[in-house]
């Protein structure tokens, strides 16, 4: 059994919440308790967070989705690539940011100590 990390980090690349889901789970599971009660004015994600229900409730947010639409989709929803190239804050949010570390964050959330990470 693995888990996932979603988090939420500032534009400045500090993190700002993070929230453990089961590894089976999808990333956008996350978003919405992650979001609650948090001003953006963009959210930067990958294409797995490209859903309807997202992109509506940051529209109503007044905020910008930066996420590159999947292949399926039936019509095309621009992004704003240049914003997107920005996306590199979340991945580097854990310095140092190496394998070994990530492994063992994970393994450490595999043996049920989520809370000491």
């Amino acid at each position: 059994m693995t888990t996932k990390i979603v988090a939420l980090v500032d534009a400045l690349g500090n993190l700002a919440r993070f929230l453990l889901l089961p590894g089976q789970r999808h990333d956008s599971v996350g978003v919405e308790p992650l979001l609650d009660g948090v001003a953006i004015g963009a959210l930067i994600g990958d294409k797995g967070f490209d859903n309807d229900w997202l992109r509506r409730e940051l529209n109503e947010r007044g905020a910008l989705a930066v996420i590159p639409p999947k292949a399926n989709r039936k019509t095309e929803i621009p992004c704003d690539f240049a914003m997107y190239r920005w996306r590199h804050l979340i991945e580097n949010w854990t310095p140092p940011n190496t394998a070994s570390s990530l492994r063992r964050r994970r393994l450490r959330c595999r043996d049920g100590m989520a809370e000491r990470i």
